[in-house]
C-alpha cells in the first residue's frame, strides 16, 4: 500500500524541475534570437564597425555579456548574422511555387523572387554591401555559406534542365552563370538605387520604374537562355 504514495510524491517533485528547465531553455533561446534580431538591424544601419556591442545589447534589451557568452566575440555574432540573412532567403526560396513543367514561367518566378526580395529586405543588400567592403573576411569563415547558395544555384540548374528537355532553352549553359547574371542586375539596382537616381535624374526607386527593370531582367534573361 504504501508504493503509491511513494511513486506520487516522486512524480509530482520531478515534474517542476523539468517545466523549470524547459522555462530556462526556452528564455535562453529567446535571449539568443533577440540578440541576433537586434544584430542585424544595428550592422545595417551602422556597419561592422559602427555595430557596436553596446549598441546590439540595448537594441535586444540585453547585456554586454550575453553577447559573448552566446557568440563568443562580436566577429562571431556577425557571422552568425550573415548565415542568418542567407538562411531567411534560402528558405524563402524553398517556399517558390516552382513548376518545371513550364520552365519559361519557372525561370520568370526566380527571377521575380530575387528581385522582390532585395527590394523587401533592404538589410540583407547593406549587410553584403558591408562584408564586401571587408573583402568577405567574416563570412569565409563560416562554415554554413556554402550550404545556403547551393539550393539557389540548384534551382536554376532544374528549371534550364527542364527547358532543355523541352527544347526551349540552350544546352550550353551553366546554372552558376544564370544565378550571378540574375542576382547581379536585381543586386545592383536595389544596392545603388540611390546613386543612380541622381546620375540619370529620375526616381528609380517608384513602382513603374521597378516594374520596367523586373520586365527587362526578365526580358534579359529570356533572350540569354532561348534556345536558337
Amino acid at each position: 500500500m504504501s508504493a503509491t504514495p511513494t511513486k506520487t510524491r516522486t512524480a509530482s517533485t520531478r515534474a517542476p524541475s523539468a517545466r523549470r528547465t524547459g522555462v530556462r531553455e526556452q528564455a535562453a533561446q529567446t535571449t539568443r534570437d533577440n540578440i541576433l534580431k537586434a544584430a542585424i538591424k544595428v550592422f545595417a544601419r551602422y556597419g561592422y564597425e559602427g555595430g557596436s556591442v553596446e549598441k546590439i545589447s540595448k537594441a535586444a534589451k540585453s547585456f554586454d555579456r550575453m553577447i559573448y557568452y552566446y557568440f563568443g566575440s562580436k566577429e562571431g555574432l556577425f557571422i552568425e548574422v550573415l548565415e542568418e540573412i542567407y538562411r531567411r532567403m534560402n528558405d524563402a526560396e524553398t517556399a517558390l511555387d516552382i513548376r518545371l513543367d513550364t520552365p519559361v514561367e519557372a525561370l520568370k518566378a526566380v527571377v521575380r523572387f530575387v528581385s522582390q526580395y532585395y527590394r523587401k529586405h533592404p538589410e540583407f543588400v547593406t549587410l553584403l554591401n558591408t562584408e564586401n567592403l571587408h573583402k568577405g573576411k567574416h563570412i569565409s569563415k563560416s562554415l554554413r555559406a556554402r550550404e545556403y547558395s547551393s539550393p539557389a544555384v540548384s534551382v536554376i540548374e532544374q528549371v534550364l534542365a527542364a527547358g532543355v528537355a523541352s527544347k526551349e532553352f540552350r544546352a550550353d549553359l551553366r546554372a552558376r552563370d544564370l544565378y550571378l547574371l540574375i542576382a547581379s542586375m536585381g543586386y545592383f539596382y536595389q544596392s545603388n538605387r540611390y546613386t543612380l537616381s541622381a546620375f540619370l535624374g529620375e526616381d528609380i526607386d517608384q513602382p513603374e520604374a521597378v516594374a520596367h527593370w523586373d520586365d527587362f531582367m526578365i526580358d534579359t534573361v529570356l533572350r540569354t537562355v532561348r534556345a536558337a
